[in-house]
């Protein structure tokens, strides 16, 4: 895509259309994420947001290099007291334009894989542009683990996506739709119930998601 930002504000205008009107219950809902709640990922969307080239450097710091460090902490610091309050710092920065020191397209997988983590738990569909679905697989296959893609667990496999134009790699095939395929090289194995191919088995293997 040659200009991620339009999609990415857009699906953050979406996602605050979507919590809106959701229940006590339903903000502290397990997400996708683990040890996160939908509450949670939304407040890590505000942290994210937010962070630019140079906080993410000086936060990675703080974190002694540590990812998963990092991103709590900035959970911690945009979690209010309560969700709407979140919702109302998403709604302010939900026009920002800024980027850790990565491909514009991770944009894109922020905003649609954690759109799902917090969607599909709640019973919540939402048809994302596939364009920007399809950007966002190819950036997870291309993309070492270490950063969090899937380089390493999709080699010698082939993705087919039944609903795109796309046909991606070179090996037994994992079939299914373009937005499981991209849930699943991102971690999320709800999704792999929706996949199917000679591949699969291997994908489940390497993921040590065994049935």
């Amino acid at each position: 895509m040659q200009d991620v930002w339009p999609v990415v504000i857009d699906e953050r205008r979406a996602l605050i259309e979507d919590l809106s009107d959701l229940s006590g219950t339903q903000w502290a809902t397990q997400s996708l994420c683990a040890r996160w709640s939908v509450h949670d990922v939304l407040a890590h969307l505000v942290d994210t947001a937010k962070t630019g080239r140079i906080t993410f450097v000086r936060d990675l710091v703080l974190a002694r290099f540590d990812f998963d460090r990092q991103n709590q902490a900035g959970v911690v610091r945009e979690r209010a007291t309560t969700p709407d309050e979140t919702l109302d710092r998403f709604r302010a920065v939900v026009d920002l334009r800024r980027s850790p020191p990565a491909p514009l397209d991770s944009r894109l997988v922020e905003a649609i894989v954690h759109g799902e983590d917090i969607r599909r738990p709640l019973g919540i569909t939402r048809a994302y542009p596939t364009e920007a679905v399809v950007d966002a697989l190819r950036l997870q296959a291309r993309t070492s683990e270490s950063m969090g893609g899937a380089k390493t667990l999709l080699a010698g496999l082939t993705l087919l996506a039944d609903d795109a134009d796309l046909r991606l790699g070179d090996g037994p095939i994992v079939e299914g739709p373009v937005l499981d395929l991209l849930l699943v090289a991102s971690g999320r194995t709800v999704a792999l119930e929706n996949l199917r191919g000679p591949g699969l088995g291997e994908l489940r293997e390497r993921g040590g998601w065994s049935r």
